[in-house]
């Protein structure tokens, strides 16, 4: 776990936000798949949410309990010096989200987008998904976004695993209901695309 931290740490110690590959202007995707399934009171955390804009695109669109939890505290304190007084408003958690101690049956919704990919080990992905079971309300929102097929095998110097649409949802397996997935080519800030699946369930 050290060195998971330290690598995410020395990522966005070494590059700009607006760099890094998964960066996005604005988080189109995931903003409409939100605002599709929560109201402006929902409790939503974006895990791995880091230096990603989409708490500002929440803020924005009148979200109000919303948490962001990431890794490396250096992207936290982007996001937070970035949203200035705003800032106060949001729930900041650094920590691992497969060992995170995270509040039992909070969330509405809970969003990923490009965390889930990096878990290669089966035991982290079960302890990830065991979070989600604990964290999530009864008939809450999942919208997972990780490297689809055509994605690369790596990412930022780490091994990622792809996914098509049944395989993502088959790692959460029957506690979630399927409602869609679509995917998305990402175009990362030195032109690469990258192909990423969204899922979005319910959990039952």
């Amino acid at each position: 776990m050290i060195d998971r931290r330290q690598h995410w740490e020395s990522v966005y110690s070494s590059k700009a936000a607006d760099q890094v590959g998964w960066f996005q202007p604005r988080a189109a995707s995931s903003l409409r798949l939100i605002e599709g399934c929560a109201d402006r009171d929902a409790h939503i955390i974006d895990v791995g949410g880091g230096a990603s804009v989409l708490v500002d695109d929440l803020l924005d669109a009148g979200y109000r309990n919303l948490t962001v939890l990431d890794l490396a505290e250096s992207a936290l304190a982007t996001s937070r010096a970035r949203l200035g007084a705003r800032a106060a408003s949001v729930q900041w958690i650094a920590a691992d989200i497969t060992r995170a101690d995270l509040p039992v049956a909070r969330y509405d919704v809970w969003h990923d987008r490009a965390v889930f990919h990096f878990l290669t080990a089966p035991a982290d992905r079960a302890r990830y998904v065991a979070q989600v079971l604990k964290s999530v309300k009864p008939g809450g929102h999942v919208i997972v976004a990780a490297f689809g097929p055509g994605g690369p095998l790596q990412c930022s110097g780490l091994d990622v695993v792809r996914y098509d649409p049944d395989a993502l949802h088959a790692e959460f397996g029957a506690p979630f209901r399927l409602l869609g997935h679509e995917t998305e080519i990402h175009h990362t800030p030195t032109g690469k695309e990258q192909e990423f699946v969204y899922c979005y369930c319910v959990r039952v």
